[in-house]
């Protein structure tokens, strides 16, 4: 397995208790309003959760790769990934409070995300589970975010969703449990877990920008 996929997996994982903090008080109350029953719901909702990711990581890719062929192959290429690198390590910085910069920005606005999420209940068990995911998909989170900065540097597009899916499979478990697990997971193991997942963010942003500046390097000597 790629180093990249191995590490947004073990994001995804790590960041059980960022996940249960933002999330689970939220996942919670749209499955009671739900009023499921079964399996079918649980698993259309993060099947829709986990397809946004993985669109989100298609898009990021193939936007990356629209950046690329707009100058320079090589240079371009590295510039992307200096870039990418350096605001993956700010987005590790914001999970540990650390950054100089909040992050503010989202997938999409947060008052229309929050306002769709819970209409989507009135849609019935699986249609509403699907559309519910969707939106829990998008909501704003330093994690994902860094995740899809990430995707704009892979060698190719599948490869940039498939970033994603991997990070969305890290998230199953704490996400499939949040129901169960939500309050019971203490303040010091949660954040303990996110402290994991930021430095495994800031690593990945760190290797990234370590490798577009090599790569840089490399290739202003060619052209020059």
């Amino acid at each position: 397995m790629d180093i990249s996929f191995g590490a947004a997996f073990m994001v995804g994982l790590l960041g059980s208790g960022h996940c249960l903090g933002m999330c689970g008080g939220l996942v919670s109350a749209f499955f009671l309003k739900l009023n499921a029953r079964g399996p079918w719901p649980y698993l259309g909702y993060h099947t829709g959760r986990i397809a946004v990711y993985a669109t989100i990581g298609l898009i990021a890719a193939l936007l990356g790769s629209a950046l690329v062929s707009t100058g320079r192959l090589g240079l371009a290429q590295g510039a992307l990934q200096i870039v990418a690198g350096l605001i993956v390590i700010l987005l590790g910085l914001d999970l540990l409070g650390l950054a100089p910069i909040r992050n503010a920005f989202g997938f999409a606005p947060l008052s229309w995300l929050r306002r769709q999420f819970m209409t989507a209940t009135q849609k019935g068990p699986i249609v509403g589970s699907l559309i519910g995911g969707a939106i829990n998909g998008l909501m704003p989170c330093s994690m994902t975010l860094a995740m899809a900065v990430k995707a704009t540097t892979a060698p190719t597009p599948p490869e940039g969703m498939l970033l994603m899916l991997a990070f969305g499979a890290g998230t199953l478990p704490s996400m499939l449990s949040a129901s169960l697990l939500f309050g019971k997971l203490g303040p010091a193991l949660r954040g303990g877990l996110l402290k994991a997942a930021a430095l495994t963010v800031i690593a990945l942003g760190v290797s990234t920008f370590w490798q577009g500046l090599r790569y840089f390097l490399v290739m202003s000597r060619l052209v020059g």
